[in-house]
């Protein structure tokens, strides 16, 4: 079988999450944060020495060490994981608002996402990538260097997220490519106008405030409340708790009556579970869930 008859590979990489799976599909296969978590110690054992400085062991043991350091990585939940139980595992995440700026770690990401998780040969199959809107013509480069020279695949078209989004919208066959996308990502809040599918660079428009923005108030919100969450806990915390229960409202100041009336209705508790020490804890979400998304 050729490339043509296999589906094409889906990779959309954003700052907080990646989504992954094969066209045709409803869903993504998976969905997981864009965060590598690479094992400090082989790094640092990998580093050749300083000149005029002794070497710190042979040649064999500093490329055994490199080797190791390029082995010994994971990538989305398992990294986070794995950085709350050992402290010799740190976090590097390789885009920042919408944009790559570990080349390195990147390649790191995609590489555990198409043997790992896809678990499928990049040279069966053609592959679909996203990028976020103003991206530089040189990121497209090296994307496209480490496809085909790195997992060697046979086609490649890189998709500006907002146009797909605008194709992903609609629910009949007749499918008009013209409109305006908001898109606020978890590093990156664009409004993009798409005309026949063609982004309008000129009139792309930038808004400084993000989920991660979003995310962060609200775990600032509970801290000042002195709600009992493990600090290296409390933004993960945070972030789940906006997922599952925040909301808009269309009057404030109804809501907060609302929640000063019948707090046992209003208020949501929360279970979590200390990384380290496997101990319980609670917390409680009230105005929170209002005042995040304000």
């Amino acid at each position: 079988m050729d490339a043509l008859s296999r589906p094409a590979v889906v990779i959309d990489n954003g700052t907080g999450y990646t989504k992954m799976g094969f066209a045709g599909n409803v869903e993504p296969c998976f969905i997981t944060p864009t965060v590598v978590a690479v094992n400090d110690s082989f790094s640092a054992s990998a580093q050749p020495a300083p000149r005029g400085a002794p070497a710190k062991g042979n040649w064999l043991a500093q490329h055994s060490a490199g080797v190791m350091a390029d082995l010994d990585f994971y990538i989305g939940e398992e990294a986070l994981a794995r950085s709350r139980a050992s402290s010799t595992y740190s976090l590097s995440y390789p885009i920042r608002n919408g944009q790559v700026e570990n080349w390195d770690t990147m390649e790191r990401f995609w590489q555990q996402c198409i043997f790992n998780y896809l678990r499928c040969d990049p040279e069966d199959h053609y592959f679909l990538l996203t990028e976020s809107p103003l991206t530089a013509p040189e990121t497209r480069e090296y994307t496209g260097e480490i496809m085909f020279e790195t997992f060697n695949v046979p086609g490649l078209y890189i998709a500006v997220q907002p146009v797909l989004a605008l194709a992903a919208g609609y629910t009949t066959t007749k499918c008009e490519m013209t409109g305006v996308v908001v898109d606020v990502g978890d590093g990156a809040t664009h409004i993009v106008p798409v005309a026949d599918g063609y982004v309008i660079g000129s009139s792309i428009r930038s808004i400084p405030l993000t989920g991660k923005d979003v995310t962060q108030f609200i775990q600032q919100l509970m801290k000042e409340r002195g709600e009992n969450i493990p600090p290296e806990e409390s933004f993960d915390v945070a972030r789940r708790l906006k997922e599952m229960y925040c909301y808009t409202s269309s009057d404030i100041v109804k809501e907060f009556n609302k929640h000063d009336r019948e707090p046992s209705k209003y208020i949501k508790h929360w279970t979590g579970i200390k990384p380290k020490t496997g101990a319980k804890y609670t917390c409680d979400i009230g105005y929170e869930r209002f005042l995040g998304p304000e």
